[in-house]
C-alpha cells in the first residue's frame, strides 16, 4: 500500500522585527503599510503614544511590552476607533489564512487591556460587545495621516 502527502502551502512567516535585519524591516514596514490605509507616524489616546510603522507602544517614554498579535489588535481597533470591530474581522486580520481558536483572541485583548491597565483608575480604552467583537472608545489624536 502506498500513501502520498500532500504538503499544505505554510502560511508567510511573521518578522520579529527584533531580529530582523535593515533590508527585512524596510519590507516588512512597506508590507504593513500597503494592508490598511492607516499611516499615521503618532497615535496618542490617555498617557500612550502609538508609532504604527515602528511597531512600538510607548507610555510616556517607556515602550510598553506588547506581544506582536496583540498590537496588530490595538493597530486594528485604532484604525476603525469608534466603530464596532466584529471579532471575526480582528481574527481575519490578525491571523490571516489561518484558523484560530476563538479563545486566542481573547487571550490577546486580555493582554493588550492588561498593558493598558483599562479600566484602572477610570481609563477606558477597549469596550467588549458581548458575542459581537470589540469597540475602542478613547479619545484619539492622530498625526502624521497621509491619507
Amino acid at each position: 500500500m502506498s500513501v502520498t502527502i500532500e504538503r499544505l502551502p505554510h502560511p508567510e512567516p511573521r518578522l520579529d522585527v527584533k531580529h530582523a535585519s535593515p533590508d527585512t524591516d524596510k519590507a516588512f514596514y512597506d508590507k504593513r503599510a500597503e494592508s490598511t490605509d492607516f499611516h499615521p507616524t503618532n497615535v496618542s489616546f490617555g498617557s500612550f503614544r502609538l508609532l504604527p510603522m515602528q511597531l512600538l507602544l510607548l507610555e510616556g517614554d517607556k515602550p510598553v511590552p506588547l506581544g506582536s498579535r496583540a498590537l496588530d489588535i490595538l493597530i486594528a481597533l485604532l484604525e476603525r476607533r469608534g466603530e464596532l470591530v466584529s471579532k471575526q474581522d480582528l481574527t481575519a486580520r490578525v491571523w490571516p489564512n489561518l484558523f484560530v481558536h476563538p479563545s486566542n483572541l481573547a487571550v490577546h485583548i486580555s493582554a493588550l487591556r492588561r498593558a493598558l491597565r483599562d479600566g484602572q483608575d477610570g481609563r477606558r480604552f477597549i469596550v467588549n460587545i458581548p458575542g459581537r467583537g470589540y469597540r475602542f472608545v478613547a479619545s484619539v489624536n492622530v498625526s502624521g495621516d497621509q491619507n
